[in-house]
């Protein structure tokens, strides 16, 4: 009789998700039974998706994967209000279903942000004696404080409680870097209950660049610097125009592509074009099926976030992306992800928020031969194929799942 899995995550496929569709299927063909409770697609935005209206409950079959979607509050803007409406809505309705209407499992899953996603498997938790594994994306409440969403002290002390909370009662906690291990292990988590999982990105569709790129882009002539993603307060995309005004003038041929949108698109525009820079260019965003043929033209690619003890522990979610499609990277995050990049001799880093560092940094892998510039390219895949695939990351958490069950935790 095949294991199965109740997979909480508030967002899924069609919306960006680390962990969606791609590792639903990867559970399913190595013999577990999956059911995905999940939202309306509304992420990033705040609007719900063209074919989706809210309802009491909507289920689907994706690629042979039960998906069931429960009502929540639409929003993901500026509004924090509006984000707690959302984040709540879809906690209370994903454990009301689970608690009383989703099958018998043998094992939660819980992926986090938001927090709430935990509460809600906790109480499923506390009614069916099942156990729980968590996987902690965010490190909640310094994630918060650090891209300045909640700023009131209380607020941040009271969240971290509950998170001292939910990670007591949870089984199993799994994390995406060696940092986050040692924040949980002081925090008073026991070392034995933290796995470190790293990311993975969809290879194969990132790998696949059939697909044309717009011809805004294949106009763009030089050395291509691409960062793609999301343009908000914490990638501090503003070192990207300050280093472009340092190359204006005496190195034209570098430039900057922007491939995305977020809450600071609009800002990071009007800037560039009061600075008259045209070294750098804004392209609009583009479906999943499409990104790797724009990372698979860029001569590097670029990641950054502002400085803050938190991201020094962090790996966004890009880092993969870049390396499975074997291209240079230029790293401005410090910590973990800088020590990924050099681990697999695929880039070079520079310190966040310094523009000077990062206009030398593009110069150095500019002024690279063809060769030294595809071996970096070559390491970088290399080093994705053997510690951060798909099998690799599946195989790590299919041995945490029999491991729980197995052992009748709870």
């Amino acid at each position: 009789m095949p294991r199965r899995i109740l997979l909480i995550t508030q967002w899924f496929d069609p919306e960006p998700t680390f962990k969606g569709i791609l590792f639903a299927k990867e559970l399913v063909s190595r013999g577990f039974e999956v059911e995905v409770i999940t939202g309306f697609p509304n992420y990033p935005g705040g609007n719900l998706y063209d074919g989706y209206r809210v309802k009491f409950i909507q289920k689907e079959v994706i690629d042979g994967v039960s998906v069931t979607r429960v009502p929540l509050f639409p929003s993901h803007n500026k509004s924090k209000l509006g984000r707690v409406f959302n984040y709540l809505s879809f906690a209370f309705s994903s454990f009301i279903y689970g608690l009383f209407f989703s099958k018998r499992v043998d094992v939660i899953y819980a992926y986090h942000p938001p927090l709430t996603v935990g509460i809600s498997a906790l109480i499923i938790k506390l009614f069916r004696r099942v156990p729980v594994v968590l996987d902690i994306q965010d490190m909640w409440p310094d994630t918060l404080k650090a891209t300045a969403m909640i700023s009131n002290s209380r607020l941040l002390g009271f969240i971290s409680k509950i998170c001292n909370l939910i990670y007591s009662g949870v089984t199993k906690i799994v994390v995406l870097s060696p940092g986050f291990k040692d924040l949980l292990i002081d925090r008073g988590v026991p070392e034995n209950k933290i796995e470190i999982i790293y990311n993975w990105a969809d290879e194969k569709v990132l790998r696949t660049t059939t697909i044309e790129t717009s011809k805004e882009f294949e106009s763009i002539e030089g050395f291509k610097v691409l960062f793609a993603g999301n343009v908000g307060q914490a990638q501090g995309l503003n070192v990207v125009l300050d280093a472009a005004l340092l190359l204006k003038e005496n190195v034209p041929n570098i430039r900057f592509l922007v491939l995305g949108q977020g809450l600071k698109l609009d800002d990071l525009k009007r800037r560039a074009k009061e600075l008259k820079l045209d070294n750098v260019h804004f392209l609009p965003p583009v479906g999943m099926e499409k990104v790797g043929s724009f990372l698979g033209l860029a001569d590097a690619l670029l990641i950054h976030l502002n400085f803050d003890p938190i991201f020094e522990i962090t790996i966004p979610g890009k880092t993969q992306a870049y390396m499975a499609v074997g291209k240079p990277i230029i790293m401005g995050v410090s910590g973990d992800a800088s020590n990924l990049i050099l681990r697999a001799d695929c880039g070079v880093c520079f310190e966040p928020e310094d523009s000077v560092a990062l206009s030398e940094a593009a110069k150095s892998l500019m002024l690279l031969d063809s060769t030294d510039i595809q071996k970096l390219g070559e390491n970088a895949e290399r080093f994705y194929d053997e510690h951060l695939s798909v099998k690799v990351g599946v195989d790590s958490f299919e041995k945490v799942f029999n491991e729980v069950i197995d052992s009748g935790q709870r």
